[in-house]
C-alpha cells in the first residue's frame, strides 16, 4: 500500500487556507518538498501567512495547472476546491494521485495518540490551548490547527501548527465537509453543536458518528454529552464542562480542586479553557500546571484578538461568521461598553443558508446604543448562486429596529462607524475567509489614533 505520508514532493491547492497552510508547513518541516497554489496569489495578494510559508521553503505557482508536473508525488486538495480546478485537472491528466488533506492527516496520525477537536464553535481555540498546555507540560505534541498562535509564529512559521517529537497529536477536525469522520482518534473534543453548515438534526448526527469513532476519552461542552453519548463505545470515558460564571470581572469554570480561567475575554473562552483543561488532565498533567499554562496562554489570532486602543476606544478582531460565534463575540464586547461592529459575510451560500438565524442572532445581541455595519459578501471565486446579499440582511435587521448600515466600500467605514466613537466604546471587526479583515481592524485603530479624542 502506498504511504502518502512518506512521499517527498507535495503540491497543495489553496495553500494559503487556514487548515491547508498548517499541513503544508508541517510537511515542509518534516523534510518534504512542498509547492502550492492559491487564488489570492493569482490576484497579486501576498498575505502574512503566505509570506511565512514562502520563507519556510514552500514554492508558489499560478493556479493554472503549471505547478502540477513531473516530479510531484501527490496533489493535496480540500472540499472547497471545485472539481473544474486547473490544478486538479492537471493531476488527473498526469496520473498524479489526489488526496484530501484530512486523509493525509489521518495517515500521519494513524497509530498515534490523536486528540481530534471538533465542534461548530471554538475548535481552533481549544486545539491551540490543548497544544500549548501539553507543550508547557513537556509532552512535546504535534499540533495542526486553523488559527495562528503567537507562541508558534516566526518568520518561517505560520503559527497554526507545531512540530512535536512524540506520539501525541492535537488536530482540529472540521464538520463542514464531514472530513472529521476520516480520523480515528483516541481522544476527542466536541465544543458545541449548533446549526451551521447543516441543519441541526444532520449536525447532531455527524457529531454522533464522530463520537462513535473515539476510542478512549471524549470531552464536551455543556449540553453536548447528552446528544452524543449513546453513540460512543461503552469503554469511552466522557467528561463535560460546567458552565462559566463571572466573579471579580473574570469568567471562571470549576476544575478539579479549584477553577480555571484564561486571559482571553468572554464566557466562551473560559469554557474553551475548561475543555482544554479536562483533556490535558487525561494525559496526567497536574492541575496546577494546567491552570498556570492557561492563565498565561497568549491568545489566538482573530479570536477576540486585541488590536489596540486609542482615546479610550478598544479595537478587537474576531473570526465570528456563524450565529453562535457572532453572539459570543458581540456579548463579550458588550461587557466592555458600546459596540461599534463590522461584519462581513464569508460567502453567498452560507449567508442564504443561515439568513434567518443571523437575523435572530444580531437582533438578540445588538442593543439600542450599538451600531452595526455590514460589508459586501466575500466572494473567493468559483461558481455559486448569489441568492441573498448583504443589503438584504441589513434591510431585515432594520425592520427589527436594529441600527445597521450597508457599506459597499471598506474605506468608508471610519466615517460611517467610528467618527463619533467615544471613550469606553469597543470597535469589533468580525468575519471569516477575507484576509483583509485584520488589516481593516488595524486601519480603524490608526484612524482612531489620528483623530481628536472625544469625551
Amino acid at each position: 500500500m502506498v504511504s502518502f505520508a512518506e512521499m517527498r514532493r507535495y503540491h497543495f491547492i489553496g495553500v494559503g487556507g487556514s487548515g491547508m497552510s498548517a499541513l503544508a508547513a508541517l510537511m515542509r518541516r518534516r523534510g518534504a518538498e512542498v509547492s502550492g497554489s492559491d487564488r489570492l496569489l493569482d490576484r497579486g495578494r501576498m498575505t502574512s501567512r503566505l509570506e511565512r510559508l514562502q520563507a519556510a521553503g514552500v514554492t508558489f505557482h499560478p493556479q493554472d495547472g503549471t505547478g502540477v508536473r513531473e516530479g510531484v508525488d501527490v496533489v493535496v486538495t480540500g472540499s472547497a476546491v471545485e472539481q473544474d480546478n486547473a490544478d486538479l485537472a492537471a493531476a488527473h491528466r498526469e496520473g498524479i494521485p489526489v488526496l484530501h488533506r484530512m486523509d493525509l492527516i489521518a495517515e500521519l496520525t494513524r497509530g498515534q495518540d490523536l486528540v481530534a477537536v471538533a465542534g461548530t464553535s471554538g475548535k481552533s481555540t481549544v486545539t491551540t490551548m490543548i497544544g500549548y498546555v501539553l507543550e508547557r507540560a513537556g509532552l512535546d505534541p504535534w499540533v495542526l490547527g486553523g488559527a495562528e498562535v503567537s507562541a508558534w509564529m516566526g518568520d518561517a512559521a505560520p503559527g497554526n501548527m507545531r512540530v512535536g517529537s512524540g506520539s501525541i497529536w492535537v488536530v482540529e477536525a472540521d464538520e463542514s465537509d464531514r472530513s472529521l469522520l476520516r480520523l480515528d482518534p483516541q481522544r476527542g473534543v466536541i465544543t458545541s453543536i449548533a446549526r451551521d453548515h447543516f441543519g441541526l438534526g444532520e449536525t447532531v448526527e455527524i457529531f454522533r458518528e464522530f463520537g462513535a469513532r473515539i476510542r478512549r476519552v471524549l470531552v464536551t461542552g455543556a449540553g453536548v454529552a447528552e446528544l452524543v453519548a449513546e453513540a460512543c463505545g461503552t469503554e469511552v470515558v466522557i467528561h463535560e464542562v460546567e458552565p462559566a460564571s463571572k466573579r471579580d470581572g473574570v469568567w471562571r469554570v470549576p476544575f478539579g480542586e479549584g477553577e480555571v480561567c484564561v486571559g482571553m475575554p468572554g464566557r466562551h473562552n473560559a469554557e474553551n479553557a475548561a475543555l482544554a483543561a479536562l483533556m490535558c488532565r487525561t494525559f496526567g498533567v497536574r492541575e496546577q500546571i494546567i491552570r498556570e499554562a492557561l492563565e498565561t496562554f497568549p491568545g489566538v489570532h482573530r479570536r477576540m484578538e486585541s488590536i489596540g486602543a486609542a482615546g479610550g476606544v478598544r479595537v478587537y478582531d474576531d473570526y465570528a461568521h456563524n450565529p453562535q460565534k457572532i453572539r459570543s463575540a458581540w456579548e463579550t464586547a458588550a461587557e466592555m461598553g458600546r459596540v461599534l461592529g463590522v461584519w462581513r459575510p464569508h460567502g453567498y451560500r452560507p449567508l442564504a443558508f443561515m439568513f434567518d438565524d443571523l437575523v435572530e442572532a444580531f437582533s438578540d445581541v445588538v442593543r439600542r446604543e450599538d451600531r452595526l455595519v455590514v460589508l459586501p459578501v466575500y466572494y473567493a471565486g468559483g461558481s455559486v448562486e448569489k441568492v441573498v446579499d448583504s443589503p438584504a440582511l441589513v434591510k431585515a435587521l432594520n425592520a427589527r429596529g436594529i441600527t445597521a448600515h450597508y457599506c459597499a466600500e471598506a474605506g468608508k467605514i471610519p466615517a460611517l462607524l467610528v467618527d463619533d466613537a467615544r471613550e469606553g466604546d469597543v470597535v469589533l471587526v468580525m468575519g471569516a475567509r477575507d484576509p483583509g479583515l485584520p488589516d481593516l481592524a488595524r486601519g480603524l485603530l490608526k484612524y482612531l489614533e489620528a483623530r481628536r479624542p472625544r469625551g
